[in-house]
């Protein structure tokens, strides 16, 4: 390990973060553990959230600050973060949520004793936008078995319960976040990241409450409600586009299967729980199917029309066919545990 320079990297993708950007800035430099680097990317605020980075930037070394000469949208300015990170271990950090003083110190000893976690977070607590405790925030992603299908399978079964992907807030290595797309431009794409990392290596959760998501107006969720908007938010070329959500989460699973690290009989037992995933969303892959076609074959003459109809359906029903086989066959083939806390 390269001991040249800092132990972590934290990197704060922000734009207008004006209103609780020092709140969470000063969380950061009072940790414990002050071997790290902050890398600030400012994708072209408009309000004071330059100069409340320069200033910082000004008294702490261990900060530096760039700025994009127009917003890039958050995958980049996320992945941009990253690309400028030195250090072995890695973090992500947002403008307004915060961590307390040990989250550092405790998630690099995890990581340091532990060379098969890739992912080390805490439990969490929710605040509002004055810091007032809303309650528990719900994770349960503590992947500590050493089989991958195994991981992958619980991984599967926790974001069928809840949605939260504040593990990805949490410490990575570094080297095993390179091998990986990062953050893609697609809604959710943090939530696909989350299950390649299971492929790669363990999660470990902390018993503490180190992590306070802010929930306010400002969230990307609340602020963007409708999909089209969150995915220009995510990727600003595609404002006003085509999507195909559900089929593009199916494609980056399948990739991150084909790319992870692991046996043939591993690899083969990944794909019956993204079988069943496809399964339970079939009519919504169904849906954007359909909407593709109308929109596609709106110009044809209406015998075509027909006949292109007929022969979607058709194949519609042999991928539907082949995602009902390969689930139940490779669950015959053998079992995956869809247990999602095992403590091994």
């Amino acid at each position: 390990m390269d001991t040249s320079g800092p132990r972590v990297s934290i990197g704060m993708p922000v734009y207008n973060g004006e209103q609780f950007l020092r709140e969470t800035l000063d969380a950061i430099v009072s940790q414990t553990f002050e071997d790290f680097e902050l890398i600030l990317s400012d994708n072209a605020s408009t309000d004071s959230t330059q100069a409340i980075c320069q200033a910082y930037a000004a008294r702490d070394a261990r900060i530096r600050y760039y700025r994009n000469e127009q917003n890039v949208g958050a995958t980049r300015n996320y992945n941009r973060v990253f690309d400028l990170a030195a250090a072995p271990y890695f973090k992500w950090a947002t403008h307004d949520d915060l961590f307390g003083p040990e989250f550092l110190a405790r998630t690099v000893a995890i990581l340091d004793q532990h060379p098969l976690v890739v992912l080390c977070y805490s439990k969490s607590r929710v605040i509002d936008e004055h810091g007032r405790d809303l309650g528990h925030d719900p994770i349960d992603l503590d992947l500590r078995d050493p089989r991958p299908h195994r991981r992958y399978a619980a991984y599967h079964l926790r974001f069928r319960v809840h949605r939260n992907c504040n593990p990805v807030f949490g410490l990575m290595r570094a080297d095993v976040l390179r091998q990986t797309p990062r953050i893609g431009n697609y809604v959710a794409s943090d939530e696909v990241l989350l299950g390649e990392l299971a492929l790669r290596g363990k999660f470990y959760e902390l018993s503490e409450v180190l992590f306070y998501r802010r929930d306010h107006a400002d969230t990307s969720v609340r602020a963007y409600p409708k999909f089209a908007d969150r995915a220009a938010w995510f990727d600003p070329a595609k404002q006003g586009g085509r999507h195909f959500p559900h089929w593009r989460w199916l494609s980056e699973q399948l990739a991150a299967i084909q790319r992870a690290p692991m046996r043939v009989t591993e690899r083969l037992q990944c794909y019956g729980p993204l079988a069943l995933w496809a399964r339970l969303r079939w009519r919504r892959l169904y849906r954007e199917l359909i909407d593709w076609g109308k929109a596609a074959l709106r110009p044809l003459p209406v015998p075509l029309k027909r006949i292109i109809k007929y022969i979607l359906r058709a194949a519609w029903r042999l991928v539907r066919g082949a995602f009902h086989a390969a689930h139940a066959g490779l669950l015959f083939f053998k079992k995956p545990a869809y247990q999602p806390f095992d403590k091994r």
